[in-house]
């Protein structure tokens, strides 16, 4: 079955915004459980701009959902890991001056540096994620490095689906989920995904995971969160292929 890992980073923004103790992120984990969610995913950044450390301890310790840690491949960053034990790490690039994640870790020109993170992680039985454009070469470094999955950077089919333009865009993440499948690697996608673009997204065969984050917490806004992750969940199942 299709899953759904809700990323909550947004939700950190918000209470990082007036440096509060609200909105409570384990509440918010809370209501992922009830909603029909089925992970929960935190970008731990190293200017700790949304999620803070003390986030990550609490929901993994309450949380009955397994939480995704994404991170940069860093040492600071894998020994947090190493003592959370979060179910998977997902190592993404990172800048400073970014809003949010720009695109995929070139995972062959990084290989050195991913190759000792990937090899720690699987020692203690965390599932090692790299999050990769969709290209053919990127996807068999991953398998090269040892990675048990791959999340596509879906950015620039979300920038095109609202132009009208994705159709090439589309059919390159197929082609990429095909040939990550076929080399043993699950295949997830995340990055900019809606309620409208998820759609023809979630109809690719092979696609197992979607990372979603800020178009739920929107969309929160008007509905309440329980409903939209419930509404998102509903179209991520209802679109997947026989």
């Amino acid at each position: 079955m299709r899953a759904l890992s809700v990323n909550l980073d947004h939700i950190a923004t918000l209470r990082q915004a007036r440096g509060t103790a609200y909105p409570s992120l384990t509440t918010a984990a809370g209501i992922c459980e009830i909603a029909g969610a089925d992970g929960i995913t935190l970008h731990l950044r190293e200017d700790r701009r949304h999620i803070q450390d003390r986030d990550l301890e609490l929901i993994s310790e309450v949380s009955l959902l397994p939480v995704t840690l994404e991170m940069a491949p860093t040492e600071e960053m894998l020994r947090i890991a190493l003592k959370q034990r979060p179910r998977t790490v997902t190592l993404v690039p990172e800048h400073r001056l970014e809003i949010t994640t720009e695109g995929g870790i070139d995972a062959i020109r990084s290989a050195s540096t991913l190759k000792p993170v990937v090899d720690a992680l699987k020692s203690e039985g965390i599932r090692a994620c790299l999050f990769l454009e969709p290209e053919r070469d990127q996807i068999e470094q991953a398998r090269a490095l040892g990675a048990d999955s791959v999340e596509l950077h879906t950015g620039r089919y979300a920038e095109l689906f609202d132009e009208r333009r994705h159709g090439e865009e589309l059919n390159r993440i197929e082609l990429a989920v095909t040939y990550g499948v076929s080399l043993g690697l699950q295949m997830n996608a995340g990055h900019g995904l809606h309620y409208q673009n998820i759609r023809p997204l979630a109809a690719i065969k092979g696609l197992q995971e979607f990372s979603i984050g800020h178009g739920i917490v929107s969309r929160s806004v008007f509905v309440g969160l329980e409903r939209a992750i419930r509404e998102m969940a509903d179209l991520v199942r209802a679109q997947a292929p026989d």
